[in-house]
């Protein structure tokens, strides 16, 4: 029953470790042989395969397998939120200024607020694409990828947010994903 409690409590302790050092993923890891999914790290990008959020989370060599996977995951995950995190800020800011004329004051920042803590209805869309081991170091990487129209489906699904909000970000999520990407290119 101990073992169980701790090797519960050990990939959540990972999990927040990671969200609270806010981890900078760098654009160009430059790891010889790795796919290059893990030499780009976490990003917004729109390809052919749609307009994507792409989380990388990475474990040190561990002495159980399965852990140190789930422990990339959680890491891919929290990065998805951060990403996805400041892409909803974007919105936030972009509505509350497109607003600010026609609602008071209070009703943006509510609104705004809203937005922001759709990330965590958002996350469930989330899923683990790829893992690569470097054979080297022995580190596990997990990439979490996120589609952009399931972020919309839970938006527009969403029974919590403003209706002017919700149609606000059903008319402009696309341009403002496309801006968002754009803004964070390397």
């Amino acid at each position: 029953m101990r073992l169980r409690t701790l090797l519960t409590l050990i990939p959540t302790m990972f999990l927040l470790a990671a969200c609270a050092g806010g981890t900078v993923v760098e654009s160009d890891l430059g790891i010889k042989g790795a796919p290059d999914w893990v030499n780009e790290g976490s990003q917004a990008l729109n390809d052919k395969d749609g307009r994507l959020f792409h989380g990388l989370g990475q474990a040190p060599a561990m002495g159980d397998a399965a852990l140190q996977i789930a422990t990339a995951d959680n890491r891919a995950r929290a990065e998805i939120a951060r990403v996805l995190s400041s892409y909803m800020d974007l919105a936030a800011n972009d509505y509350a200024a497109a607003s600010a004329s026609g609602e008071s004051q209070f009703s943006v920042q509510q609104v705004s607020n809203q937005i922001r803590n759709s990330t965590k209805l958002n996350l469930a869309g989330a899923r683990i694409i790829a893992h690569w081991k470097d054979k080297k170091t022995g580190v596990v990487y997990s990439l979490a990828e996120l589609d952009m129209k399931a972020v919309k489906e839970t938006l527009a699904l969403s029974r919590d947010m403003n209706e002017d909000a919700r149609r606000y970000l059903e008319t402009n999520a696309d341009n403002l994903f496309d801006r968002f990407v754009q803004e964070n290119k390397k």
